[in-house]
């Protein structure tokens, strides 16, 4: 059976969601490659290296650990029944959302290449935000085979 369009939006958005985050992070280790202090190992070590474990441990515990996955599956159907991603408004906020988180990041850049804090922190969380969005775009795989929920996003 074909999905409803409130379905299909909202698997849109959340993929999506993990396509922007992504490329909104590169552009940053980009920026920081061209804009941070200190050697190249330092730069990579800090924005790619340990945010990288954290992607990885915030995409794969959710995934694995069953208490943390029933919660954020409890979550995404939430989402979804609350209409997240399904009309302009809730994407708009989304939006806003990873534009604020990149503000953030980029505006820690800025600080650390005239001498402020080096930006570790920033990079290894925004990266863990990543994996957890990232999980929640493959949970709502697993939701749209339950059966209960099938009933509800099928025509």
């Amino acid at each position: 059976m074909a999905h409803t369009p409130a379905w299909r939006n909202f698997k849109r958005t959340q993929d999506l969601t993990v396509v922007m985050a992504v490329l909104i992070y590169a552009g940053a280790v980009v920026h920081a490659y061209l804009r941070l202090p200190g050697p190249m190992s330092l730069v990579t070590q800090r924005t790619l290296v340990w945010p990288g474990l954290f992607l990885m441990l915030s995409l794969s515990l959710p995934l694995i650990v069953g208490r943390l996955r029933r919660g954020l599956t409890k979550y995404v159907w939430m989402s979804f029944q609350a209409g997240f991603g399904q009309n302009l408004r809730s994407i708009l906020a989304g939006v806003v959302l990873l534009g604020g988180a990149a503000g953030f990041m980029y505006w820690q850049i800025v600080g650390a290449a005239h001498g402020g804090r080096y930006p570790a922190g920033v990079f290894s969380g925004y990266a863990a935000g990543i994996g957890i969005l990232a999980a929640q775009a493959a949970l709502v795989r697993v939701l749209e085979r339950a059966p209960e929920v099938k009933t509800q996003i099928e025509r």
